[in-house]
């Protein structure tokens, strides 16, 4: 299917989307939201893609996040339930999906990247939630992700002063798993994608699953109901389930099915 606000590439099991609106920064706007609610619901509807890959078109920008010029102009705004750009409320994909952020990743897209899995950056990438800075506030996951993810004194820090972070420094906040040089964020997220793939699909969604419920809840509760949750049942009740244990006693690379 063609999209006007993104691209989408299949490889193997990997789907890489581009926010390619690179005239505005990858500045989002509501018909991309609603463009991407679709985009990424494809994703997770599909069976035989495992990994999603969200970057940025050109070298300036992942995502400027909000499109204010477009806001200002009387455009429209909103989003489907999945949210921000398809992703910052969407709670209910067990797949993995990693941001190569290449550059600013301002805002609401910042927004983005920390609603992914993993962060990959380029040197020059450079994060912040700016909004009190033009009187309004990160209302799409920013001000509840960041300080889930770095603790919320750093947070408070970031969210406060509006300030800008260079990718370096994200690493060391605990918000970037890697960085890498730039022009090499996407490459980096293929290469975490496929190491990602050497493990069983249903094993890896099953831990994705887990770990965001039980973050919601006590740790006695987690523990005590893990083995209730959907994505961990279809593990035990699945093909993989089976195949991995076999693939090891033989000392053979186990043929994962996502079954």
């Amino acid at each position: 299917m063609a999209y006007e606000f993104a691209k989408v590439e299949r490889k193997g099991r990997v789907t890489i989307v581009t926010l390619n609106r690179p005239d505005v920064m990858n500045a989002l706007h509501s018909p991309a939201h609603f463009e991407l609610h679709k985009v990424f619901d494809e994703f997770a509807a599909d069976p035989e893609q495992w990994i999603a890959i969200v970057t940025g078109a050109g070298e300036r920008a992942f995502s400027a996040g909000n499109d204010l010029k477009w806001q200002a102009a009387g455009g429209v705004r909103g989003f489907d339930t999945s949210g921000f750009a398809g992703l910052t409320s969407r709670f209910d994909c067990d797949k993995p999906i990693i941001a190569a952020v290449n550059g600013v990743a301002m805002g609401g897209g910042f927004e983005i990247a920390l609603a992914c899995d993993l962060i990959i950056a380029s040197e020059n990438a450079t994060f912040a939630l700016p909004e009190p800075r033009v009187g309004l506030a990160a209302l799409a996951g920013g001000l509840h992700r960041l300080p889930r993810q770095i603790g919320m004194k750093r947070a408070m820090g970031m969210i406060l002063t509006g300030r800008h972070v260079a990718a370096r420094e994200g690493y060391e906040l605990g918000f970037v798993n890697e960085v890498v040089p730039k022009g090499e964020a996407l490459a980096a997220a293929e290469r975490w994608a496929a190491v990602i793939l050497q493990n069983g699909p249903m094993s890896i969604r099953a831990s994705k699953q887990t770990i965001n419920r039980g973050m919601a809840t006590s740790l006695e509760q987690a523990i005590a109901e893990q083995r209730d949750y959907p994505a961990v049942k279809a593990l035990a009740a699945s093909e993989d389930y089976i195949e991995g244990p076999k693939a090891f006693s033989e000392k053979r690379p186990p043929h994962w099915k996502g079954r």
